[in-house]
């Protein structure tokens, strides 16, 4: 038995987790708000730091509002849990946990970057290194709108319920897209699994940016189009599947006061709250990996930063890391900045989008993407 791979494996895991996903998670809340705070002209979270005065001193340090997350959390768990008489409660205390769960456990096959050499070994940055990973992906987070009907359905009250009605027929509506999407991109790599998808690109250039390596080839330019349709419709349907604006139907106050959530409090609202935030990192990650390159740096296989460099050197694998990262921080900023940008969909407009549009879009692109695949090989 490797003992080795077992508590690197363990390490990854709380590492990923606890370390990455998490904290990504809690200053995304704080991100949120800053954001807003920006388009709408206001300052934003800016009170909430070390509470000095607590330990003796005579000044509290704002800390640019840095702790607010902190603050939140600990208000999620002083607040009263209190659960309705009217309710369904074995239902109503599962569908929480059905909601951040799978947001979790796709986290495991998204490679976050290259190897990282550590006494000798070589130590793949991804917790599960499946051939299978977009299936994954797929199958795992599609369990997700189980938690969001449950809740809706375990209320036993309308407004929760018209919002878990709401959530199952636009993520079903959507992840139709979502799998017709990828498509082409599983066509031209021949390839299920996400670290082989990658360092292709760290070899060739990315999807979208095939600047590099045989990228310059007459049939990846060609691919370029079919691709960025791809690129769009994934990306959209990322928004509908994460419930984000302007598709929020299922929780919108407006109609709803708070959809599917309403009767939830303390944590278990909480839960709903992070599997969101969860969800859309690990969305942003997946546009990342099989669109933007995932860890690979811009020309890295030419300037010695490429994957082969890692296997070498420890702080290469850091740098992937970082890229991976950054990318992400840039995707989970475009999430927000559309958020207060565009209004929310009628709900009849979104279904018809999802059907009308995005599905046959999708389908065509399949089908161009072969005939292209055909005539220039």
């Amino acid at each position: 038995m490797d003992w080795f791979f077992i508590i690197s494996s363990g390490v990854k895991i709380a590492v990923i987790t606890f370390g990455i996903i998490l904290p990504l998670v809690a200053l995304s809340s704080l991100a949120e708000r800053k954001v807003s705070a920006f388009i709408q002209d206001r300052i934003g979270p800016n009170r909430v730091g070390i509470p000095m005065t607590l330990l003796g001193g005579k000044k509290d340090i704002a800390f640019f509002g840095l702790v607010q997350p902190l603050a939140d959390g600990l208000k999620f768990i002083l607040k009263e849990d209190f659960t309705p008489k009217h309710v369904r409660k074995f239902y109503f205390w599962l569908a929480p946990a059905l909601v951040l769960v799978p947001a979790l456990l796709t986290v495991g096959v998204i490679p976050f970057g290259s190897t990282l050499k550590l006494l000798g070994h070589h130590v793949p940055l991804v917790i599960a290194d499946l051939n299978i990973g977009p299936l994954f992906v797929f199958a795992i987070s599609s369990l997700g709108v189980y938690g969001i009907v449950l809740a809706g359905w375990a209320s036993n009250s309308k407004y929760p319920f018209l919002g878990g009605v709401r959530s199952s027929s636009q993520m079903i509506s959507y992840e139709i897209a979502l799998g017709l999407s990828v498509i082409p991109v599983l066509m031209i790599f021949q390839e299920l699994n996400l670290g082989a998808i990658v360092r292709f690109q760290d070899k060739n250039g990315w999807l979208l940016l095939p600047l590099w390596g045989d990228g310059l080839s007459l049939q990846r330019w060609l691919l370029l189009v079919p691709l960025a349709i791809s690129f769009v419709v994934f990306t959209v349907s990322i928004f509908a599947e994460t419930n984000r604006m302007p598709f929020d139907l299922p929780e919108c106050e407006t109609e709803l006061v708070a959809g599917y959530h309403t009767e939830y409090s303390s944590m278990k609202f909480a839960l709903f709250f992070l599997g969101e935030y969860a969800a859309m990192i690990v969305g942003s990650g997946l546009i990342v990996t099989l669109f933007l390159g995932g860890w690979s740096i811009p020309f890295g296989d030419k300037i010695g930063l490429g994957f082969e460099a890692a296997q070498n050197t420890w702080w290469v694998g850091l740098l992937h890391l970082g890229c991976f990262l950054t990318k992400v921080v840039a995707f989970i900023f475009f999430f927000m900045w559309v958020r207060w940008t565009l209004p929310r969909f009628r709900f009849d407009q979104l279904m018809r989008l999802g059907w009308v549009f995005f599905f046959e879009i999708a389908l065509f692109n399949v089908f161009l993407t072969a005939l292209i695949l055909m005539l220039v090989k």
